[in-house]
């Protein structure tokens, strides 16, 4: 960032503490907004704020299909449910996923989880294996898609000033990324580092937008 552009937030600054309150806090709340629906753009362009790109996610290995439909108790929130699957692929975190007859699409249930393996009704016996396709590819899509939404990232003014950022468990999930930090992607795997994926972070054009933002209201 050039000098000139550090010398107009330094006298951005001190206008803004010469605004009334209530002028001072529409402003800044334009502000964050503006700033709030930048840091949204750019992570869907899947930027760093240094213009540089986030390193792509890793590549999953291939599922293995199985050959038949398969009968179990899963918890759930009324204690265990019946789950007839008509044929279901492994990953390699012990996940199953595979088309759930009774609650009628695509789901996916861990291994260590099972509760109580069951035989398979007997109407759903004697296919072979079904090939698992699901709609959308959902690991093709821009990473952060739901984090960076409106419901996560948000913002906030006070007398002070103003934020963009996250909260609650939604905080924690961005620090690790944010950071590159280590954690679980599941509960029994083991901790792994993420690579640094900046959700957060002013670039050039956001300051010079806030400069910007800050002439138009005094004109």
């Amino acid at each position: 960032m050039s000098e000139d552009l550090l010398e107009l937030e330094a006298m951005a600054g001190s206008i803004i503490r010469a605004l009334t309150s209530g002028e001072r806090r529409a402003l800044l709340r334009r502000m964050a907004q503006r700033l709030a629906l930048s840091q949204r753009q750019r992570i869907a362009a899947q930027r760093q704020p240094d213009g540089s790109a986030f390193e792509a996610r890793k590549e999953k290995t291939p599922p293995i299909s199985s050959r038949g439909p398969a009968c179990f108790l899963y918890p759930s929130s009324g204690g265990a449910r019946r789950v007839i699957m008509k044929g279901f692929a492994w990953d390699n975190e012990r996940k199953m996923t595979g088309y759930d007859v009774e609650a009628g699409g695509i789901r996916s249930f861990h291994f260590d989880k099972v509760v109580k393996w069951l035989p398979v009704p007997q109407e759903y016996r004697g296919g072979g294996g079904s090939t698992l396709r699901r709609k959308g590819g959902l690991r093709r899509r821009a990473m952060f898609r739901r984090l960076s939404s409106g419901r996560y990232l948000r913002s906030g003014v006070n007398d002070r000033g103003f934020w963009v950022g996250f909260s609650g468990k939604a905080s924690e999930i961005a620090g690790i990324h944010q950071h590159g930090l280590r954690d679980k992607p599941s509960l029994r795997a083991r901790a792994i580092p993420y690579p640094k994926r900046e959700l957060i972070g002013a670039t050039d054009a956001d300051r010079e937008m806030m400069i910007n933002m800050l002439c138009e209201h005094l004109a």
